[in-house]
């Protein structure tokens, strides 16, 4: 039913499980993935759904907004999901899973549906269509990105991620860290980690010690002076940091009513205020070397990190300029965006794209109109960050409870607090699914 096959665009996670939806709603689809005739330098098979970095799909308790992302995408009716759970080897508490059987599944299920063909050839244009969904990745092919890149404007399609790590707030130590703008400009906007001149020192020769993570041979190129790594600035010189992005001036700590040597600025990143981003510090330090030095920063020590520092190849969409909140181009509304394209971070937040991907393109083809998933939960938290954040400097951002409304009128501890957003989440979910399936009827996604 509903015309000709719609086409999607790449066979990683969000491409199948944006087919997997569409055809759960009784759509044909034309499944397009390149690999093997074609492949990218970080795969190494043919299989759908290659998972090219890690066999963990990360925590599984609801104390962790990505578990509560799993459980919400598991009980919608998952392919990504379903494959995981019927793959996952101990882990603790995370959720890993036996890479090749995970993949296999998911190839065996789409080559086996009914109403999704399997397209082994890359695509190099759009193909017609309406809608079609595109879910080409991080490496997306060249061909195919010019081609994006001309309908988003050059300017609104990013080819190197500069990430910079993002700090719990209730984590920052605020009897040491001040908030203040340089000479008092634009208001009280950022908080300041204020360092005398043996902490900064101290700080520069960490960095310069500190274990870093080698590029793989399809992410080295040369970085843009703007957004050069904080470890490569130090490098240059002990004071290039300090009259760089840590330079005090116009900035005076209340506590001592004097300038610091050196400060590092953190700016809000999130609506709730509940984030903080670390101002030019994108990095390649690795994780567990960024958590040791950044907490020696005075106010820092007992950081928690949302979110670490990358720089890597990745070829993402500057989602709040480009995308309607149903995941369209603005420009052009029968092209829908799914994955790692749209400036999501990770394998469970890519999926979960895929999924609402799915759902917004099948309702196009009906003619129907369906509710968003509820800012509450994790997925419309993911999505909602897609369409609302600051279209300057968007970065790639993995599903965290910072990015959810706050509970109202409830003050707890932050496991406690987490839970009970957790609770909210699936309590709204459940009211939302069967509308959604409803919107979509005959054909919805239980049928």
């Amino acid at each position: 039913m509903g015309g000709s096959p719609i086409p999607v665009i790449g066979g990683g996670l969000a491409g199948c499980e944006a087919a997997w939806q569409l055809a759960r709603c009784g759509l044909a689809v034309d499944l397009f993935e390149m690999r093997p005739q074609r492949m990218t330098p970080a795969h190494h098979g043919g299989d759908l759904g290659e998972l090219v970095c890690s066999n963990s799909l990360r925590g599984a308790g609801m104390n962790n907004a990505v578990g509560l992302l799993k459980e919400e995408l598991r009980r919608c009716g998952s392919l990504f999901m379903s494959a995981a759970d019927a793959h996952a080897v101990p882990a603790g508490g995370a959720l890993a899973v036996d890479r090749d059987g995970f993949a296999g599944h998911l190839t065996a299920a789409i080559e086996s549906h009914a109403l999704i063909a399997l397209h082994r050839k890359e695509v190099t244009d759009l193909p017609d269509g309406d809608p079609v969904v595109i879910a080409s990745g991080p490496l997306t092919a060249d061909r195919l990105a010019r081609r994006i890149a001309e309908l988003t404007g050059e300017e609104h399609l990013y080819f190197y991620d500069a990430i910079a790590p993002i700090v719990e707030a209730e984590s920052i130590d605020r009897n040491i860290v001040f908030r203040a703008s340089r000479y008092g400009k634009g208001g009280d906007d950022y908080l300041n980690v204020p360092l005398d001149r043996d902490r900064y020192l101290a700080f520069v020769a960490a960095l310069l010690a500190a274990e870093k993570v080698a590029p793989r041979d399809f992410e080295k190129a040369v970085h843009f002076e703007g957004c050069l790594p904080i470890e490569e600035l130090a490098a240059r010189g002990e004071m290039t940091l300090a009259f760089g992005p840590m330079k005090p001036v116009g900035l005076r700590d209340p506590r001592t009513g004097k300038e610091p040597f050196a400060v590092v600025q953190l700016r809000q990143d999130d609506r709730h205020a509940t984030l903080y981003n670390l101002v030019g510090f994108q990095t390649k330090l690795t994780w567990p070397e960024q958590r040791r030095i950044f907490r020696t920063l005075p106010g820092l020590e007992q950081a928690r990190f949302a979110r670490l520092g990358s720089m890597h190849r990745n070829t993402f969409l500057n989602a709040p300029a480009c995308l309607t909140p149903a995941l369209q181009l603005k420009t052009n509304r029968h092209l829908f965006f799914a994955g790692q394209i749209t400036g999501v971070e990770g394998y469970v937040e890519s999926a979960a794209c895929g999924f609402l991907a799915g759902l917004f393109a099948a309702a196009r083809r009906l003619g129907r109109e369906i509710p968003p998933p509820p800012p509450t939960t994790a997925l419309g938290a993911l999505l909602a960050h897609l369409a609302t954040a600051s279209s300057r400097g968007f970065q790639p951002m993995n599903i965290t409870y910072g990015l959810f409304p706050p509970l109202e009128g409830r003050k707890c501890k932050r496991a406690d607090r987490r839970l009970a957003m957790a609770e909210r989440a699936l309590a709204d979910l459940q009211e939302w699914w069967p509308a959604m399936i409803q919107a979509l009827a005959p054909a919805g996604p239980c049928a």
